[in-house]
């Protein structure tokens, strides 16, 4: 090989090193405020139970009501797929792996519910038995993957008793054996960053009361009002709300029916696909985009309830409905009755299906640098294989099925969907080497 030529340059290298010094506190605010998703599995759904109704059969108790939807309802593959308008190459790969589902993982996230849907008479009895419950379905294996309560909010009229259910819980849970992966808790009615802080002094006095690790608790925070979206002076309040839980917030979750009352909205048209609900989930959505703190969409409560005729509507909203959130990126939304479940799955599971192949080869082209008539960057990547893994996750694709499309294993999706900042691959490098750069996805956040 020939000698290389000497490349000129004008600068000195002492000006490199300035602009790298003078930018140096605004690359550790990068790593800090914007770490990226944490590679976790997140559910395709939460499922609200009142504790005062809450038991240790009811994850089996909505798995078992679903199925009996379907079996009254949609008893086979064609019946559900023309109710869904499924295509034929679809039909029945969605309807069998619905009912597996259904048998086998009922509920991905169950919060039992101390909020709005609570009407119990005892509710330190109420808080103390799920906890109980919640620890024995850990032990036994039965518990759903997420679990956890949604406490009241932290607003005067409130404020003491949502405090005391929620200490009432969690020590609960440290005394049957510990707080256990995949805990999830959820503050409702969030208005001003401060009382997001406020949650923040609460955990941190638990965790010191018991000697956890600092910020081994974290929660989701409800958007339910038009101030968590937009403050008084004009600023995004959702994005400083993030900002104050220092860490902790996993989640933002809309909240359909509050949110849309307190814009004014009439309750006939108080829905998740209402522009009202579409601008505040875009907002939730950028501010907490690269923060590694999920976005949920909200629920319907068109119940597919009474009459075939009827149940089949509700379905068709629902899994509308479903398909539309996902489409727009949110991976996440809320199950209010066991007949939600059916649409719920079969729409994830014709999301990731429907694309699969075409993600594979994707992402296949890509790593193999062999072209096509999609030119990919290493951001597309990331999504690609960010793709497979959700529906490797919620049982939409099997491992087998990805490996023989893609030539890639689970590690090495993981790999290209969870870089380190500034660390997007440019095409060509070695998979084995991206992997070990990248984050683990575990199933607990």
């Amino acid at each position: 090989m020939g000698q290389l030529e000497k490349v000129a340059t004008s600068l000195a290298g002492a000006v490199g090193e300035e602009i790298s010094a003078s930018l140096a506190p605004v690359d550790a605010e990068l790593a800090r405020r914007y770490p990226g998703d944490p590679g976790t599995r997140q559910p395709v759904h939460t499922v609200y139970v009142p504790g005062d109704a809450f038991t240790a059969g009811t994850v089996r108790s909505w798995g078992d009501r679903a199925l009996a939807a379907l079996d009254e309802h949609a008893p086979d593959a064609a019946s559900f797929a023309a109710v869904l308008g499924l295509p034929d190459d679809l039909a029945e790969p969605v309807y069998t792996r619905v009912r597996a589902k259904l048998e086998r993982e009922p509920v991905e996230d169950l919060r039992v519910d101390f909020e709005d849907g609570y009407q119990g008479d005892d509710e330190d009895q109420d808080a103390a038995r799920a906890a109980r419950l919640i620890a024995e379905a850990h032990q036994d294996g039965t518990a759903a993957p997420y679990t956890g309560i949604r406490m009241k909010c932290l607003e005067a009229a409130v404020r003491d008793r949502g405090i005391r259910t929620l200490d009432i819980f969690l020590t609960g849970l440290l005394e049957a054996g510990g707080l256990p992966e995949g805990l999830v808790l959820t503050l409702p009615k969030v208005t001003y960053a401060e009382q997001v802080t406020a949650m923040v002094r609460l955990l941190t006095a638990f965790e010191e009361a018991h000697g956890l690790a600092p910020g081994r608790i974290g929660f989701e925070i409800q958007i339910e009002t038009s101030q968590a979206i937009l403050a008084a002076d004009g600023t995004a309040t959702v994005a400083r709300m993030i900002r104050a839980a220092e860490g902790r917030a996993t989640g933002l979750h809309y909240g359909t029916f509050d949110y849309s009352a307190c814009l004014g909205v009439s309750a006939a048209h108080q829905a998740s696909d209402h522009p009202a609900a579409d601008h505040a989930k875009a907002v939730m959505q950028v501010a907490a985009a690269g923060t590694g703190v999920r976005v949920s969409d909200g629920s319907t409560n068109v119940l597919p309830v009474g009459p075939t005729a009827r149940v089949h509507d509700a379905w068709r909203l629902h899994y509308g409905l479903t398909r539309r959130a996902l489409a727009r990126a949110y991976y996440q939304g809320w199950d209010m009755h066991p007949g939600h479940l059916p649409t719920r799955y079969a729409a994830v599971f014709a999301f990731y299906r429907e694309g699969f192949e075409q993600a594979a080869d994707r992402l296949a082209r890509y790593v193999g640098r062999s072209g096509g008539d999609v030119m990919d960057e290493p951001a597309t990547a990331k999504a690609l294989s960010g793709y497979l893994l959700r529906g490797l996750d919620c049982g939409a694709l099997d491992t087998g099925e990805v490996a023989r499309l893609t030539g890639l294993t689970r590690a090495d999706l993981e790999g290209f969907s969870a870089p380190r900042r500034g660390d997007l691959r440019a095409p060509g490098l070695p998979v084995g080497e991206a992997a070990a750069s990248g984050g683990g996805r575990s199933d607990s956040r």
